[in-house]
């Protein structure tokens, strides 16, 4: 089977969830298949059954609005995917960045598209901000690729139930496989060194997130919730790209503040770390926390399950399918006006009990082990992909 995947991010250039699932299923997809990856970069590599192109943009077009040069970006960067393509059985598409691709590789080579959602406009309506006018034409070019689509991957139950309200898909052509985690690599790994290189207390015990500056992963609600932390704490924010100037910019103001009160040591990480670095962070962590707002699936809490940290996680999208309330963390409801509060509240009440932390972060890697391997997600996609190309010949 030929399988061409269609990806904004891929190795090295890598910035989200989206990008770690692309990275790792491909891999294990190649075990099974001819696994062709055009990505948004300057990537070239070969090895086995797995090729990887980067598609470079091209024109520098002039726009009357600096907030759409993302979007005409991407669209050229999709029309040499299209132009790339010359035979596929099945092309995969991650993230309405590769979408308008996908459809034109469909027509063009008469090959399945298949879509994973990772995540759906609608359902971000703060990316206004971000790209203006042009979340308009991104939510167009998602919801054609939805209607055109042969099947749907949908990464949690809750994926399903939005696809299909949101865009009329039919559950039929749906089917739920969650994201995974590599637990041969994300394993507790100790390094004191590595957080004192990071401006880290290794004797005191820290609270941490992980993961892009934007709206969808609520950390300015995390920010908000120190000050109602217990004095003494660590807060550690490992957090970069932010998704525009104004929210660094808010980003930057409240971590001041909170800095400024002294009842709290924060450290604020704004580059983006080495895998590694990360994995380490994780390990030492009393606590991690996911405050996001919007979240399909939440690989971010099976990479800090896997590496044994007990979680506090918002009650919302697929997380409930990662975390296990009681078992392996705390869920949180996100609601408007008690969430800073009932965070810190789900903290506090984590960091003064080392104990629970413990039967939590085992009971969090014994399930990543049993659940979300990317072997069996790759072979689970791949006789998908197989049910979909064989129903022309039934």
């Amino acid at each position: 089977m030929r399988v061409t995947v269609l990806t904004n991010e891929y190795p090295p250039h890598v910035y989200g969830g989206a990008g770690v699932h692309v990275e790792y299923l491909t891999r294990e997809l190649a075990r099974h298949a001819e696994v062709q990856v055009l990505s948004f970069g300057d990537q070239d590599q070969a090895a086995g059954s797995l090729t990887v192109r980067g598609m470079e943009s091209g024109l520098r077009l002039s726009v009357h609005d600096r907030r759409f040069a993302k979007l005409f970006d991407t669209l050229q960067r999709n029309l040499r995917m299209a132009a790339h393509v010359q035979q596929a059985d099945v092309v995969h598409c991650h993230t309405w960045y590769s979408h308008w691709a996908g459809c034109l590789v469909r027509q063009l080579t008469g090959a399945k598209l298949v879509l994973t959602t990772h995540s759906l406009e609608p359902h971000r309506p703060w990316k206004v901000e971000q790209l203006g006018r042009a979340y308009h034409a991104s939510s167009w070019v998602e919801r054609t690729a939805y209607e055109n689509a042969d099947g749907v991957i949908a990464v949690s139950a809750q994926m399903l139930q939005d696809v299909t309200s949101l865009y009329r898909v039919d559950p039929a052509r749906v089917v739920v496989i969650p994201n995974g985690i590599d637990a041969r690599e994300y394993r507790p790994t100790f390094d004191p060194e590595t957080l004192r290189r990071h401006g880290v207390d290794p004797e005191i015990p820290y609270v941490l997130f992980v993961g892009r500056i934007t709206r969808q992963k609520g950390i300015i609600h995390l920010v908000n919730a120190i000050e109602h932390l217990t004095p003494g704490v660590q807060v550690v924010l490992a957090a970069g790209a932010p998704d525009t100037r104004e929210i660094a910019e808010e980003m930057a103001a409240k971590v001041k503040q909170v800095k400024a009160a002294g009842t709290h040591r924060v450290v604020w990480i704004a580059e983006m770390l080495p895998r590694p670095d990360i994995i380490v962070l994780y390990s030492h962590a009393r606590v991690f926390v996911c405050p996001s707002v919007y979240e399909p699936f939440g690989i971010i809490n099976l990479e800090a399950m896997s590496c044994e940290a007990a979680v506090v996680a918002s009650r919302t999208g697929g997380i409930p399918s990662v975390v296990q309330h009681g078992k392996t963390g705390t869920l949180v409801d996100c609601e408007t006006g008690t969430f800073v509060r009932s965070l810190a509240e789900a903290i506090n009440a984590l960091v003064a009990d080392p104990v629970r932390c413990r039967e939590y972060g085992q009971r969090g890697r014994a399930r990543v082990e049993a659940h979300f391997s990317w072997q069996a997600i790759a072979q689970r996609t791949f006789e998908y992909y197989q049910t979909l190309t064989q129903a022309d010949h039934s």
